[in-house]
């Protein structure tokens, strides 16, 4: 679990390919020794597990799923990359709860600047779009945002100069590929309700959705037809 507050911005220092295997070499300010084989590392809001550290790196590896659903694939050595470390219990929560499983790849549509800040218009897949809402909170690349606008297109996201100079979105450019977690809250209201990727849970009721009938049958209200 993560909050989407990036501790820091890392480098890709090393690359392992195989026919079996996708390794991350990454560098950062973040100590070896502060880091424990086996713990969670957001990289670009993608939660990835340390399996290795030696030579002033650490190594993540990534499975074939992630690489699907994200856009780790394209990483080059010397990209810089958002880092955040797992949340601790106890830790102030100053972001919004984020797993570090990406639901998605968006493309940047347009940049806009206004005096200090800089909106970012991102596109969102349709399956996505029910799970989004103005106000509500989105990681983009691992960095919690507030949604400041909704269209058909997508959303936009608005960076303050700090958050702009402290991850890699203060040089985000138009068509770049982002990837996108949408709030767990909305994830699961999504999934009660039967809408968005997955539908509901299994039998009649998930494909009929929350209805003023559904309810009825369950002992809710007072029988008066809707």
């Amino acid at each position: 679990m993560f909050t989407g507050l990036i501790e820091t911005v890392g480098r890709v220092a090393g690359l392992q390919r195989s026919a079996t295997e996708f390794r991350l070499g990454l560098t950062s300010t973040i100590p070896l020794q502060a880091l424990s084989l086996g713990e969670s590392v957001a990289v670009n809001g993608v939660c990835l597990t340390v399996v290795e550290m030696s030579g002033g790196l650490f190594y993540a590896q990534v499975s074939p799923e992630t690489l699907r659903r994200s856009t780790l694939e394209a990483l080059r050595v010397g990209a810089q990359v958002n880092l955040e470390r797992a949340l601790r219990l106890g830790d102030r929560l100053g972001g919004h709860l984020v797993l570090g499983h990406v639901d998605g790849v968006g493309q940047v549509l347009a940049v806009r600047r206004e005096q200090n800040a800089v909106h970012v218009h991102v596109s969102l897949a349709t399956e996505l779009q029910a799970m989004v809402v103005e106000k509500g909170s989105i990681a983009v690349d691992g960095v919690s945002l507030t949604v400041s606008g909704l269209d058909a297109r997508g959303f936009t996201v608005t960076l303050v100069p700090f958050s702009a100079a402290q991850t890699t979105l203060g040089a985000v450019a138009v068509g770049q590929r982002v990837n996108i977690e949408v709030d767990i809250i909305g994830k699961h209201v999504s999934r009660l309700l039967g809408l968005g990727r997955g539908g509901g849970a299994t039998g009649v009721e998930a494909k009929e959705g929350v209805s003023w009938s559904l309810l009825e049958r369950h002992g809710f209200g007072d029988g008066t037809p809707r």
